[in-house]
């Protein structure tokens, strides 16, 4: 069983934030662990901040909100430098760089940068950047089983067969970036 999980994902309304805590989330609930996912987003939304909490536990979570993540998933600069310093020491960060040209690393804090944007871009799947990071973030932590991804991806953006691919190829693109 993989290890607890306190994930915050946050970008601009619009980039999939949301979306893609849904796909961290319903991943672990298939595996029939504890999980919170708790949305947070400007009235604004597209163009806004938007961000969300998510948890996998398998044991009882105390709080829907992640204020000290061992995970985070900046789709954005203004969400790279709001929570950067928030994640704990052993923790890691997965940036798009195409979005994030300035990166800082803080002691004991694993970052990793990929152009996710771009990667996407150049794959002929534009605007699953979210998606490509969520696929980084699981070949560096195993968050959950790869079976448990994949029925994530088909729940979530399963409801065209067309997207569900480009959403399956666009993890691809993440675990081998």
């Amino acid at each position: 069983m993989a290890k607890e999980l306190s994930c915050v994902v946050a970008g601009f309304g619009g980039q999939g934030s949301l979306f893609a805590g849904k796909v961290i989330a319903t991943a672990g609930l298939i595996e029939d662990r504890e999980v919170s996912w708790m949305p947070s987003y400007g009235p604004e939304m597209r163009g806004g901040t938007a961000n969300c909490s998510v948890t996998l536990s398998d044991a009882p979570i105390g709080s829907p909100l992640v204020t000290r993540p061992n995970a985070l998933i900046a789709l954005n600069q203004p969400s790279f430098d709001k929570f950067i310093d928030a994640v704990v020491p052993g923790g890691i960060v997965v940036v798009d760089t195409a979005m994030v040209p300035q990166i800082t690393e803080p002691e004991g804090v694993r970052v990793i940068g990929i152009p996710a944007t771009k990667i996407c871009e150049e794959a002929g799947t534009p605007g699953l950047g979210n998606i490509v990071l969520i696929g980084k973030l699981w070949a560096e932590t195993g968050f959950c089983t790869e079976e448990a991804l994949d029925g994530a991806l088909a729940k979530v953006a399963g409801k065209k067969p067309e997207k569900l691919e480009q959403n399956r190829q666009a993890i691809k693109l993440g675990v081998n970036a």
